[in-house]
């Protein structure tokens, strides 16, 4: 499902793929878009109507009896529950949605990976690290595992390609290895083929730094958040669901960055090792 036609849908196509033109807040269209599936994926970024649009895409798979509905969530919620919650508003709406999805009586499967790579660190790194060598972020000397997006992608299509032995589960995704930024900062350092650093910043001045970005409030809160839970040492966290589902090892940070090093390069150059 694609809510625009553009070259992001058109690449679906290349691929193989059946393009349909749906909206999660549309009933009529989520109808042409799950009509005959058997089998779903459901994930959506970080939102304020992301609990709306969850129980829409229920609702409607629900409807059309579909046989398996493979939820992507969030790690943070294993350390979740009716009495237990965090700051952010979006780990809260995850928490509500795996909750609805459970009480609706689907064949779900929830997926809840860890911080990503992709999502996170290729996001807000790089610039500090090409102009002064250094990790900024405000993780102080907190553990953690970050995977990478393709190791969940190939999670998710494992799942999909085989849903019903996983029905009613629960999995965990993390990289290979849990350890402080001081730690990745040598990782980023042998990827790059030069020194990197980590400095530790304060939360609110790295929160101020992305509101001034033009980050929406909500997004904001929630990596704040993720940033004051890395500091209490929340995201140590391993788990070998990967391997176990794929029969691959989840790339390491270092990996990683080799992989993506025009990102990190002030030339744009890539480091051939």
């Amino acid at each position: 499902m694609v809510r625009n036609e553009d070259e992001r849908a058109q690449a679906l196509r290349v691929m193989g793929a059946e393009v349909v033109f749906g909206n999660l807040f549309d009933l009529d269209s989520m109808h042409r878009v799950i009509a005959g599936c058997e089998t779903m994926y459901f994930g959506m970024s970080v939102s304020d109507a992301y609990l709306a649009a969850t129980v829409n895409a229920a609702a409607v798979a629900k409807h059309h009896g579909v046989k398996a509905f493979i939820n992507m969530s969030q790690m943070t919620l294993s350390q979740m529950s009716i009495t237990e919650t965090t700051p952010s508003p979006q780990h809260k709406l995850h928490w509500l949605a795996e909750q609805a999805l459970n009480w609706s009586g689907l064949p779900v499967v929830h997926v809840r990976p860890t911080v990503l790579l992709d999502g996170f660190f290729l996001v807000l790194t790089p610039e500090s690290v090409r102009e002064s060598d250094q990790i900024r972020l405000p993780f102080g000397e907190g553990k953690t595992s970050p995977v990478a997006v393709e190791d969940v992608a190939r999670v998710i299509a494992a799942l999909l390609a085989n849903p019903q032995p996983h029905i009613g589960k629960t999995y965990h995704l993390t990289g290979p290895q849990s350890e402080n930024m001081h730690f990745f900062a040598k990782e980023y350092s042998r990827a790059l083929g030069r020194k990197i650093t980590y400095q530790d910043i304060p939360v609110e001045a790295w929160r101020d730094g992305l509101l001034k970005r033009g980050l929406p409030v909500h997004l904001v809160n929630h990596l704040a958040t993720m940033a004051d839970l890395h500091r209490a040492g929340r995201y140590d966290r391993m788990s070998d669901d990967v391997l176990t589902l794929t029969g691959q090892t989840p790339l390491s940070v270092q990996e990683f960055v080799r992989k993506h090093a025009a990102a990190f390069n002030r030339t744009g150059k890539t480091v051939n090792k």
